[in-house]
């Protein structure tokens, strides 16, 4: 039985049988989780500061993706940083030295970063959909201001959406040693599957929609012949396919497949009821999802990369003080370049 110990940390002993019927076998995890997290780090700390570091001291003028972008910049770069604590705890086979409040702290600022990553490049489809698809009347509604404030707004929801974690985040001993939970105690499980379907609901599946349709009707605007036709025309519509594509591979690649079989495996946890091999397997595809997640953070800064000449020729109009032509064609046109 569960008993709370003089620092009133729950002590469930060395063996998980007696927090679960079913124990896990997943001595894998110690070694795919902190080598893919290490390469992320590093890659992917170095890609995320080369970009923050071209927005903020190399793109003159700020257009609403250069905003979107720039949060995507942040919430991908405050997630790395959580990495080095994960990589230690799950290096050192589930030994948290670090006490309770940090780990509710990492977990708090993992989930919330990437939460934060998958509304921000909802963002950054949407507003290219509008561009692309509807370039006239996104004049009034692609602004600076707007974009400020649909980004304060998205990090206030994530905040208030997240804050729970910081209540179902908890520790427990494992013998001698600390273990922070990804999830939380057993005693909290079932409010915590239900905190975590709602979320996954708003933060994720709705997200995902937005992307699916509105790439999907881009991708269905830049095919048609009719638009566009001119070749440096041609050359934006290349690139826009190519962005699309890899918002769609962040999507399909990191986040999808991470939420589906966390949630396979929730359920089974849940009921706890069915056969013990199918719990493992459920949870060992669940930890196998979760470096894709990560890799999230090495994919987004190419779209800014890839964005950046987009960025730089329409500040070059404005610098020379060129008029654009007048002209649904022309609006569409400009509209695609400097979105």
């Amino acid at each position: 039985m569960a008993t709370l110990n003089s620092t009133g940390i729950l002590d469930t002993g060395t063996n998980d049988s007696q927090v679960y019927r079913c124990t896990l076998k997943e001595q894998f995890k110690y070694i795919l989780l902190p080598v893919s997290y290490t390469l992320v780090f590093v890659f992917g700390l170095g890609l995320n500061i080369t970009a923050m570091y071209i927005i903020l001291f190399r793109t003159k003028y700020w257009k609403p993706s250069t905003i979107y972008m720039i949060n995507l910049n942040v919430c991908d770069t405050l997630y790395i940083l959580t990495l080095p604590f994960l990589i230690y705890y799950y290096a050192g086979k589930n030994v948290w030295p670090f006490g309770e409040h940090m780990c509710k702290l990492i977990r708090f600022l993992f989930y919330t970063n990437l939460y934060g990553s998958i509304l921000f490049l909802s963002c950054i489809s949407l507003h290219r959909f509008l561009g692309i698809c509807h370039p006239v009347r996104s004049l009034y509604w692609m602004d600076g201001r707007r974009a400020r404030l649909v980004s304060v707004g998205i990090w206030v929801i994530i905040l208030i959406l997240q804050a729970p974690i910081l209540y179902f985040s908890r520790v427990r001993l494992n013998g001698n040693d600390l273990v922070c939970h990804d999830t939380t105690i057993k005693e909290l499980f079932n409010d915590f599957l239900v905190y975590s379907s709602v979320v996954m609901f708003l933060l994720f599946i709705i997200p995902f929609g937005v992307v699916l349709v509105c790439n999907g009707l881009m991708v269905k605007k830049l095919l048609d012949p009719g638009v566009l036709r001119e070749p440096m025309s041609q050359r934006f519509k290349l690139k826009s396919v190519k962005m699309i594509i890899i918002v769609l591979l962040a999507f399909m690649l990191c986040f999808l497949p991470f939420h589906l079989n966390r949630s396979i495996y929730y359920t089974f946890r849940y009921l706890d009821k069915h056969d013990c091999n199918i719990i493992r397997l459920s949870n060992n595809a669940y930890k196998v999802t979760r470096p894709l997640v990560s890799l999230n953070s090495c994919i987004d800064p190419i779209l800014y990369f890839m964005a950046g000449q987009s960025f730089r020729n329409t500040d070059l109009l404005r610098m020379c003080g060129t008029r654009p032509p007048s002209g649904p064609q022309h609006t569409f046109s400009l509209v695609l370049k400097g979105s």
